[in-house]
């Protein structure tokens, strides 16, 4: 006789980047449980990015409530399912409050809340880069027993879903064939600044690879629009898509760009993890052994990124740039 159908809950809340990286956990998730019905509890940001992706069946988008009738209705809908089993990948302060909440009876929990029924007890999780860690959570969790937890053995997400139903391109007779082009993530966490190399180095960096052939795409939120008009003042015909691109577009992008360079932000996780080759730049804030996107990716690290010279990032993109596009 077949087994039941379960129900299973998924909690990932965000920021981007994290978001993305746990894919990599949410697909492994969805293979352990193929027949199961699996349910994300997020925020609104995801919810189109989450609800296109095949982890899932239904995705909740109220994972912070703030008020207590907010908490309350909370509680009563993840009372009411009655799921099977919650794989916690938020594991955060919030998450935690999530679990509290569910008591008496709370349901089988894999995560790090107190008293969850099956705790990620590696006391060296905190060190470990994400995919390594979330890896390692499913393992404890017992549905990934042979997981890879040594440094950088985790495989990294698989966006192919995004573009995989896509129409094909079709070639228009006598048309000049595009540049090709990278994409530019020159922005971020506007209480983060830190984070950021300075918009005028993207301008030189633009400028140099402008020469070389290639077409220059910016990306980021409608408040990075200025950061895209700096950089054009520099290379007039790069594109500012700021503030005109989902996270999808942003996956699609970064699966047919040359290359990718900005921040350690959201999007430019997305561009790397589409496929892009992929120049991360991290300032001290950030330990990207803990966080880097994975993929062809190269990371390099200022503690201040106003110190990172022009030259050095445009030494690494190079180095991953396809050798056939010819200088313009």
């Amino acid at each position: 006789m077949p087994r039941a159908v379960q129900k299973i809950l998924v909690i990932k809340l965000g920021a981007l980047g994290d978001f993305v990286l746990a894919l990599a956990a949410m697909k492994k998730i969805r293979e352990a449980h193929r027949k199961d019905h699996i349910t994300l509890l997020t925020t609104p940001p995801f919810e189109a990015l989450a609800k296109s992706c095949p982890y899932f069946n239904a995705v909740e988008t109220d994972g912070r409530p703030e008020t207590f009738p907010q908490w309350m209705a909370l509680r009563r809908r993840l009372k009411g399912a009655n799921y099977a089993r919650v794989y916690d990948l938020q594991t955060s302060a919030q998450s935690n409050r999530i679990f509290q909440i569910l008591r008496p009876g709370p349901p089988p929990w894999s995560g790090v809340a107190l008293g969850c029924s099956m705790p990620h007890r590696n006391k060296l999780r905190d060190s470990m880069h994400t995919l390594e860690r979330q890896a390692d959570q499913l393992m404890y969790a017992g549905i990934w027993p042979d997981a890879p937890t040594a440094p950088g053995t985790a495989p990294p997400p698989d966006l192919s879903w995004v573009w995989k139903h896509l129409p094909a391109e079709r070639p228009v007779p006598g048309a000049v064939k595009p540049r090709p082009y990278v994409m530019f993530v020159p922005g971020g966490s506007a209480h983060r600044p830190e984070k950021r190399w300075p918009v005028e180095r993207y301008a030189e960096l633009a400028r140099i690879l402008y020469s070389r052939g290639f077409d220059i795409v910016i990306i980021g939120g409608p408040q990075e629009t200025a950061l895209a008009h700096a950089i054009q003042r520099t290379v007039p015909r790069a594109r500012d898509l700021t503030g005109r691109t989902d996270f999808a577009r942003v996956a699609i992008l970064g699966a047919k760009a040359a290359l990718a360079v900005g921040n350690d932000t959201g999007p430019l996780h997305l561009a790397a993890a589409s496929g892009a080759p992929t120049v991360v730049l991290f300032s001290g804030a950030s330990d990207p052994s803990l966080s880097a996107p994975r993929g062809k990716v190269l990371v390099l690290q200022a503690d201040r990124l106003s110190e990172m010279p022009v030259a050095k990032v445009a030494q690494a993109a190079v180095s991953l740039l396809p050798q056939t596009a010819g200088a313009g």
